[in-house]
């Protein structure tokens, strides 16, 4: 047995930004011994792994640099997430920004100190000792909530210990660059009943440019807010009478209705058909879909004639009675059908985040029926049809397949047929992918996309279910070539994911600077006086009948403000009307992008910005 560290030195497969290491899946830190036969991966941070590494151990820096100033704090978890790190504290001192700067600061003496972190166990009664013996009781329920035969394990690091399953880095010399970034309350598991900790977040990487880089696009995000947006912008809100219910205002509404023309373009092209099923169905449907037993707690339900009622979470049972209210034969398949169906689910309070996390939103589902001879060529048409949608958008994206769960249904041979006709699909289109190894949905395997914006951050939006329960829960059938009765196989996808959630990644993609066709209002004419309004009303009227949004402001205001407020309404066309445009029949056009464009045509100017639109050009901007 010899350490993973000697193992990959002696294999030359070991460098300074080895991290960790994968050996049949698990991750294992350089120190652990194994055999030397084993196949090792080494793991930097650039894999996913190794960040979860890094930053675990970044928590524990935190936690040592707490207990060092505050001996008294309880820790109770401090775990890697996607982003970072955090640990949740107990500590008598409220937390504070100028606190966090003095954390900081003991954080550097302790990577510093280059403090080795050393794994060992203890028998379950002695770790509850050792735990009650250090004044950390947190750390002791989690203890005695681990199975009797569990190996409890932690790690030393200097003077401080903590409770830890690992794997870690070899020492703390390795976080070079970090970041606390905030403070949140937390309750102890999630539980309202519980006590209110407080969480310290932070992020840290291996060099100082690569934490530069992160705080810049930080910044930028903070820019991009669509909550801060959407209100400047005038797109959409939320009330105190209806949490988690976002309200359309007009200009939202035209973004929605933009996008849903598209939507329905697309989908018409592909060959599917739109459906529109019940808002609220009986408890009969749900029990049958499985709803009612395993997702009652997210539902919003009431009594109508003594009869339990459910306002619909998912589309897909009201689109399983669609297909059921008329027979079918195999000619006939595949059935695509699509849906923008209103759902509810309920959130709490505390998760509830602008449109990126409602109570209720547009689904844009659309199920599709088939036989399993066709698995692999509707997935490929689904797969095109979401990357020229995100492509149009601007969107780089990654494709994860995942695979069985534990809790599935189905037989073997179901899972292995889905499973084998999406990765066929993937492979045949050339796109690579990720293999999620037991995060299939339970009723069967699916394809995710990951999309990736504007300034690096990565949203789920796409997805692609292969479902054969919920037509066998249903009873759906088709008549074969051989005369006989057979159950289709189901897809559920989605392309937006959420309408609502969709808007709200475009309005931080695109900094509210959408593309022309999708802004709410693609032209503004500005009439320098009184006398320029007739001949404004008259391009109005003119842009209107060509397809084009426009607007005029015949506020008695300076013109130069004029075009500051359209400037932050982030309006694309900004047309300046004075007497010389009056005098030429022209108009004065300023580029909410490229400054002033100086005078032109308005016939020209027209089939310019009408090919702008029909065409759906789009450009992503860099900054806010």
């Amino acid at each position: 047995m010899k350490s993973v560290y000697e193992i990959l030195k002696e294999r030359e497969q070991i460098s300074r930004d080895t991290l960790a290491a994968v050996i049949d899946k698990e991750t294992y830190e350089l120190s652990c011994e194994v055999d030397e036969n084993s196949e090792i991966t080494p793991l930097t941070f650039d894999d996913a792994e190794g960040k979860k590494v890094f930053w675990h151990t970044s928590s524990h820096i935190l936690a040592q640099a707490v207990k060092r100033l505050y001996p008294d704090a309880h820790l109770s978890i401090g775990p890697a997430i996607d982003n970072g790190f955090y640990y949740d504290i107990d500590c008598s001192t409220a937390f504070t920004p100028e606190i966090l700067d003095s954390l900081e600061k003991e954080m550097k003496k302790i990577v510093k100190e280059n403090i080795k972190l050393e794994r060992y166990t203890l028998p379950r009664n002695e770790a509850i000792a050792f735990m009650k013996e250090k004044n950390e009781p947190y750390k002791v329920e989690l203890i005695e909530d681990l199975p009797e035969d569990a190996e409890i394990s932690f790690y030393r690091q200097g003077e401080f210990t903590d409770l830890c399953a690992g794997p870690h880095l070899y020492s703390t010399s390795s976080v070079k660059a970090f970041k606390l970034t905030a403070i949140a309350g937390a309750y102890w598991r999630g539980d309202e009943k519980n006590k209110m900790l407080q969480r310290i977040y932070g992020i840290s990487f291996p060099k100082k440019e690569q934490l530069e880089e992160y705080l810049e696009r930080m910044e930028e995000a903070k820019k991009r807010d669509h909550r801060k947006l959407g209100k400047e912008l005038g797109l959409f809100t939320i009330m105190d009478e209806g949490p988690g219910f976002p309200f359309f205002l007009p200009a939202g509404m035209t973004l929605k209705n933009t996008l849903i023309d598209y939507w329905r373009e697309i989908h018409r092209k592909a060959g599917y058909v739109e459906i529109s099923t019940p808002i609220m169905l009986n408890r009969t449907l749900w029990e049958t879909s499985g709803h009612w037993d395993h997702y009652k707690d997210n539902m919003y339900t009431t009594v109508i004639d003594e009869e339990d009622f459910a306002i619909k979470p998912m589309n897909c049972p009201g689109g399983l009675l669609v297909y059921k209210s008329q027979p079918h034969s195999y000619r006939d398949l595949p059935i695509r059908m699509g849906e923008l169906g209103l759902v509810h689910r309920h959130e709490k309070s505390g998760a509830l985040h602008g449109l990126m996390r409602v109570r209720c939103f547009t689904q844009d589902d659309a199920h599709i029926f088939m036989t399993p001879e066709q698995i692999t060529e509707e997935i490929k048409g689904v797969v095109k049809l979401i990357d020229s949608t995100y492509s149009l958008f601007g969107f780089k994206y990654f494709v994860e397949l995942s695979t069985r769960p534990e809790n599935s249904m189905g037989s073997d041979e179901d899972w292995e047929n889905a499973t084998n006709g999406l990765r066929a699909a993937l492979e045949e289109l050339g796109l690579n992918y990720i293999v999620n190894e037991g995060d299939g949905a339970f009723y069967g395997p699916k394809i995710d996309f990951h999309l990736e914006d504007s300034i690096g951050r990565t949203w789920q939006c796409g997805t692609i279910q292969l479902d054969f329960q919920l037509p066998s829960r249903f009873e759906a059938e088709y008549v074969g070539a051989d005369d006989k009765r057979h159950r289709p196989i189901m897809i559920h996808r989605v392309v937006f994911g959420s309408i609502e959630r969709f808007i709200g990644i475009l309005i931080e993609h695109f900094a509210g600077k959408f593309p022309t066709w999708l802004a709410p209002t693609q032209v503004i004419l500005l009439p320098i006086a009184d006398r320029h309004n007739d001949y404004c009303k008259n391009l109005v009227d003119k842009f209107e009948n060509a397809g084009i949004r426009c607007e005029m402001d015949t506020r008695t205001e300076k013109t130069g403000y004029k075009i500051r407020e359209a400037q932050l309404r982030k309006i694309p066309y900004m047309l300046v009307i004075g007497d010389n445009e009056l005098e030429s029949g022209t108009i004065s056009v300023r580029s909410r992008d490229d400054g002033d464009l100086g005078t032109k045509n308005t016939d020209e100017f027209v089939s310019y910005v009408t090919n702008e639109i029909k065409e759906r050009k789009t450009t992503v901007p860099e900054k806010a």
